[in-house]
């Protein structure tokens, strides 16, 4: 038995089942590269699903990790730390000083948890009846907590689970008109992602968000962005509001800000951040001295290796790439996405050409069936588009010939 089939037979025997793996396991990686169990080398565009932003090993981070660990690891928030508030004031000065305060987590789904939370609170402080409703979008994806996943617009993943959250209302994306029949005098908050991760790379038009901001104003609700996967630079901004023109009142992060190291977020203007006191919130884990440090070091080595200019740079060739795909195979449909969050739509089912990929040394995501997901590490050059794409182009070509031999059969036998 092989050292993955012996890792496989474990988890079938001792975890709970409740992920689909692909028939592969990496013990190391190194920069864009993970390498499996036989010293096998893979080029990946799935970064851990948007977390290693800096890929793998990242020797400022290596070193980081290792001074802090040896110094303290964790610190009960009982207690002052000092890379708390310093990453705090760093993300707010990143936003354009549009945020005041930071609230840290462990996870995004908890940063939205969080978030709801705020917004809910400050509906109950704004004076007059309590507001409580919340508005999201179909198709959305938030979390898997029993408020995230209220605010997640995909029967599948709350199917099982009810009831969830009362009083959520949903719209389809970039429908003004749906939006501005949900939202009243009631609504305490309006909350998207302004570029589906999970829902299959699409964006909030700028008109709809314009609309968002300009009922949440009307109605005096919270206006919350969720970047967890859009955010910290995967678009070529820091943070993905900035390249929309629209800034909202919470947003949500995490993903990519410790560089692998378990730490989510979410940030606040002063308006809603007021309405919470000492008791109202709290975590055990988050905000802990060594994820706040690592995410002091993932900001500093962003823009000290000028990595948004190469989000900009490489994510520019990699759509263009992909739109040549899309000229090119019957196959495939639509490109989508910017900087270094885009998918690829396609006719036919995603995970195979997953599947196929693997025997080819190069890492894809599929997402709602038929969407390749490409969330690659920040570091990643044009050279290694050219290889993912080579590899795309071949197997689509298989898949082309496949179909072209079916049809020449079909027109024989007809």
């Amino acid at each position: 038995m092989s050292r993955l089939d012996q890792i496989a037979d474990l988890e079938k025997r001792f975890l709970l089942p409740t992920y689909n793996r692909y028939p592969v396991g990496f013990e190391r990686g190194k920069g864009v590269f993970l390498y499996d169990f036989e010293g096998k080398k893979y080029l990946d565009f799935v970064a851990g699903l948007g977390v290693n932003a800096l890929g793998h090993a990242h020797p400022r981070i290596v070193k980081t990790i290792r001074e802090q660990a040896a110094r303290v690891i964790h610190l009960s928030n009982l207690y002052y730390n000092e890379y708390q508030g310093q990453l705090a004031e760093r993300l707010c000065q990143l936003s354009g000083l549009d945020f005041d305060r930071v609230f840290f987590s462990n996870s995004g789904t908890e940063a939205m948890e969080g978030a709801i939370k705020l917004a809910r609170l400050a509906g109950h402080k704004a004076g007059g009846e309590a507001k409580s409703q919340l508005v999201a979008l179909q198709g959305s994806y938030h979390g898997r907590t029993f408020g995230a996943m209220s605010l997640t617009g995909q029967e599948k993943y709350r199917k099982g689970f009810e009831p969830l959250l009362e009083n959520v209302s949903f719209v389809a994306q970039n429908d003004v008109g749906a939006l501005q029949a949900a939202v009243n005098a009631n609504t305490c908050a309006i909350v998207l992602e302004p570029i589906f991760g999970e829902g299959g790379i699409l964006e909030c038009s700028e008109d709809f968000l314009r609309a968002c901001r300009t009922l949440a104003d009307q109605y005096q609700a919270a206006l919350v962005f969720d970047e967890i996967q859009c955010g910290l630079g995967r678009t070529g901004h820091m943070f993905a509001f900035q390249g929309f023109g629209v800034v909202p009142d919470i947003v949500t992060i995490a993903k990519p800000i410790a560089a692998g190291v378990p730490l989510g977020a979410f940030l606040s203007k002063e308006h809603f951040a007021s309405a919470i006191s000492p008791g109202q919130h709290g975590t055990t884990f988050g905000g802990g001295p060594l994820a706040c440090r690592v995410g002091l070091e993932y900001l500093a080595i962003v823009e000290e290796e000028h990595l948004l200019e190469n989000v900009l740079k490489v994510g520019g060739y990699l759509h263009q790439q992909l739109q040549e795909l899309v000229d090119k195979y019957a196959a495939t449909r639509e490109a989508r996405g910017r900087g270094f969050i885009q998918g690829l739509v396609l006719d036919i089912p995603a995970r195979p050409l997953v599947e196929q990929a693997l025997a080819e040394g190069v890492l894809f995501n599929s997402t709602q069936d038929t969407v390749l997901r490409f969330l690659p590490p920040f570091l990643l050059e044009e050279k290694h588009v050219d290889k993912g794409i080579r590899v795309l182009k071949k197997l689509l070509g298989k898949k082309r010939k496949k179909a072209q031999s079916a049809a020449s059969v079909a027109a024989a036998s007809s």
